[in-house]
């Protein structure tokens, strides 16, 4: 079958920002999507931007269609504000993270809808327990040609993105030990995960076409793989990221893919060979970011040399330069460098859990106030 790719005539951005709901009191989780929803609507007279998610506990904030950075972070924060405030006479507060530290996924409800519904029916106890948040970025590509070699060199990087964004450390009231407990939980999902190494695009649509003779699918974008082609949109979807806990972190990070996902394309349209890796240092690397964070060693290529992830950014960001100065997100990009030194979201959590002897609420107040100021 042919699966259409229209493509972008310019590497477009958009952004999905998954906001969960938290109960001013208790900080537990609010199931109230619904009412706040409403209120919105009654403030705005619409729900601009807005959309509900698998679980009544959460609100996604999606961009309209974008040429910088600035534009689609100014875009989200136009809809935070506007969630903020229908929600806060509700007595609900906003945070973003990988995971609560404490609301037990039992407790949660989920949407209605027939996609949730189908979801739920195939993946049972799995599928309930998806009690975690992420951000997902778009890219515009121009062609079907480029999305598998830029798909592919994107996970190269894969470790780098995963460790920067971690922050869900605890769990249903556990530390897990892990930097980003989040993203070995949503792999459990038969359709999410790493994507298969697909050597072009002939074979991507080979294999979709298997997943809808077997009902594994039922449309061409049901695959929700870290990294995916997005057909309908004509972009690369980017999907690695913990939540993301602030502004100021989410325009670095959204700079950071745009600028490699451009990189990449332009390395192609110089007839450059784009770098990548065996499914198995892919995996390999991904349970190392999901494992250490900033302090996991990474594989760097098909021979097995390795290197520090914070040491390997250094070198990735000046690499980058060029092409986030002409993005306009030169700034932006620099910014991502200040994580490691400051700490990612994962340490800084356990930071708050260790000074307050392992108060969460604590941890939940901090999470509350990074979105807030």
């Amino acid at each position: 079958m042919s699966v259409e790719f229209p493509g972008s005539p310019r590497p477009t951005l958009g952004v999905e920002w998954e906001i969960a709901l938290v109960d001013k009191s208790t900080r537990d989780l609010s199931n109230t999507a619904a009412v706040v929803f409403d209120a919105v609507e009654a403030r705005a007279g619409h729900t601009p931007r807005l959309t509900k998610e698998f679980l009544r506990n959460t609100v996604e904030l999606v961009t309209d269609v974008h040429d910088t950075v600035a534009e689609a972070v100014d875009d989200l924060s136009e809809s935070l504000d506007l969630l903020r405030a229908a929600a806060d006479p509700l007595g609900v507060d906003l945070m973003c993270a990988g995971t609560h530290p404490f609301a037990q996924w039992s407790d949660q409800v989920v949407t209605c809808s027939p996609d949730y519904n189908e979801m739920i029916d195939r993946t049972r106890w799995w599928g309930r327990q998806m009690l975690i948040w992420g951000v997902h970025v778009h890219v515009g590509i121009s062609s079907a040609e480029k999305v598998i070699p830029i798909l592919n060199a994107m996970l190269v990087k894969y470790p780098h993105l995963l460790a920067l964004s971690a922050s869900s450390p605890i769990w249903a009231g556990l530390d897990t030990g892990y930097a980003s407990n989040r993203a070995l939980m949503f792999q459990q999902l038969p359709t999410a995960g790493l994507p298969y190494h697909f050597a072009n695009w002939a074979q991507y649509e080979s294999f979709i076409e298997d997943q809808l003779k077997s009902g594994v699918i039922s449309k061409p974008g049901g695959m929700h793989w870290d990294i995916r082609p997005a057909p309908k949109w004509g972009t690369l979807e980017v999907r690695v990221f913990d939540g993301i806990t602030n502004r100021g972190e989410l325009a670095a990070l959204v700079a950071l893919v745009h600028s490699l996902v451009v990189y990449f394309d332009e390395c192609l349209e110089r007839g450059e060979e784009l770098p990548t890796l065996q499914p198995w240092h892919v995996k390999e690397n991904k349970w190392r970011a999901a494992r250490y964070g900033l302090d996991a060693e990474v594989i760097l290529d098909p021979v097995c040399n390795e290197r520090l992830v914070t040491d390997d950014l250094h070198d990735l960001l000046e690499q980058l330069t060029p092409t986030a100065v002409r993005l306009g997100c030169a700034d932006e990009l620099a910014k991502v460098a200040d994580i490691p030194v400051r700490g990612a979201s994962y340490q800084r959590q356990r930071r708050v859990a260790e000074a307050t002897g392992g108060d969460l609420g604590a941890v939940v107040d901090s999470l509350v106030d990074e979105l807030r100021h």
